[in-house]
């Protein structure tokens, strides 16, 4: 309840009065049964409101007949997200992803702008325009989505080309992900000295910012921030923003951004790795920090997992307590387990050579001077041992 507040304080409303209501199943006319709808719309007159907002997701019908009886606006919890969502964008990309999902969900929900058009009884001379607008108006709609779309895939492509940039220099990714509100903008300022914005509200930042930042130990790695996630994100905006998200897909490392202050902090980071899961970046090597550690009295430190790597990290972005820990952290996780080695790859090999340079392994190069390469490269031990095995590849230790 206290997360759907803030929602509706961050779409920039005042709160007149709450209704709760307890059902095992909705009630296919309103949701709530008939006596809360008509409790709602007492409550709703007596303080005056002129919106209502259901945390929940609702049918075009329910809404419509939530609508008709109290006789104000009422929005589902999808629709507030998307209005914040709206508010918020700032971006080409961002305002098309959300304009497409705003698209998606109105789709189904035309009726309402033409009940006063609906054909209210069949037979010859009695058929009205109505079915003809909404039919108009849906292919307009249709149309719309169908452009919007185009657009936003070579919006993508053109993300997939800068990633593709970024590939073939041997700079690693990082890519900040997290509860909204969690702080990971104002930690993305604390790590690049930017000055991405920030407020104390859901959504704060919609649009990815990507930095350079220098780690001891590893050089330069590209610091990406991303978009909040929240309880039952629509499936409108997660099929919209997975471009945007891509760039959590495509990272080295992701750094979890947790609440440390936050009570549900754990059911939290269930439901970010759901919305990870969502769009195919659930197996991604994970570092999770624990924010705000100055409002609950924790030290600042660093936890081991079991493979004696960071897993764990308790900072404070707003003072900056246990930064330069993380920065240790982050160097270690980016590249955990890696060694570095000298291979001798033969011209005929040249397949081999263009191989590593697309995974980012190779870290320096000489030409020989019959054609063959000295390739300096840092990876996996496994990943080592399989380019050992191709034929005229030769290796030596790094002194």
């Amino acid at each position: 309840m206290a997360e759907f507040q803030a929602l509706a304080a961050s779409a920039g409303t005042h709160e007149a009065g709450v209704v709760l209501a307890t059902r095992a199943r909705p009630d296919p006319k309103y949701f709530v049964g008939s006596g809360k709808a008509e409790e709602i719309k007492a409550c709703a007159e007596a303080q005056g409101a002129e919106v209502i907002l259901v945390d929940q997701t609702l049918t075009p019908s329910q809404e419509r007949n939530l609508e008709q009886l109290t006789q104000r606006r009422v929005l589902d919890r999808n629709g507030l997200i998307l209005d914040i969502f709206a508010q918020r964008a700032r971006s080409f990309e961002g305002k098309l992803q959300v304009e497409l999902a705003q698209l998606q969900h109105l789709s189904t929900r035309l009726v309402r702008g033409w009940t006063h058009l609906e054909r209210q009884k069949g037979g010859i001379g009695l058929r009205g325009p109505g079915e003809t607008q909404l039919e108009t108006d849906r292919r307009l709609v249709a149309k719309r989505i169908r452009t919007l779309r185009g657009r936003l895939d070579k919006l993508a492509l053109q993300r997939d080309t800068s990633r593709h940039v970024r590939r073939e220099v041997p700079v690693p990714t990082i890519a900040l992900v997290g509860y909204t509100n969690a702080g990971k903008s104002t930690l993305f300022n604390a790590l690049t000295g930017s000055a991405t914005y920030v407020a104390d509200q859901l959504f704060a930042t919609l649009d990815p910012t990507v930095r350079r930042v220098k780690l001891e130990g590893v050089g330069d790695v590209v610091l990406a921030d991303t978009v909040g996630f929240v309880r039952a994100l629509p499936h409108e905006l997660v099929a919209a923003f997975r471009s945007t998200l891509q760039e959590a897909r495509e990272a080295d490392l992701l750094l979890h951004v947790v609440d440390a202050h936050d009570p549900l902090r754990d059911e939290r980071i269930l439901q970010v790795r759901e919305v990870l899961k969502q769009i195919g970046a659930a197996d991604m090597r994970e570092l999770t920090v624990y924010n705000k550690v100055d409002l609950v009295g924790e030290a600042p430190r660093v936890v081991a997992g079991p493979d004696g790597a960071a897993s764990q990290a308790w900072v404070s972005a707003a003072t900056g307590a246990g930064l330069d820990l993380l920065r240790e952290a982050m160097s270690r996780a980016v590249r955990p387990a890696q060694v570095r080695r000298v291979l001798h790859v033969e011209l005929a090999a040249g397949a081999v050579r263009s191989e590593l340079y697309r995974r980012n392994a190779v870290r320096a190069e000489r030409q020989c001077d019959d054609g063959s390469w000295d390739i300096e490269v840092e990876m996996q031990p496994h990943e080592l041992a399989k380019f050992l095995g191709a034929a005229g590849v030769g290796a030596r230790r790094v002194a």
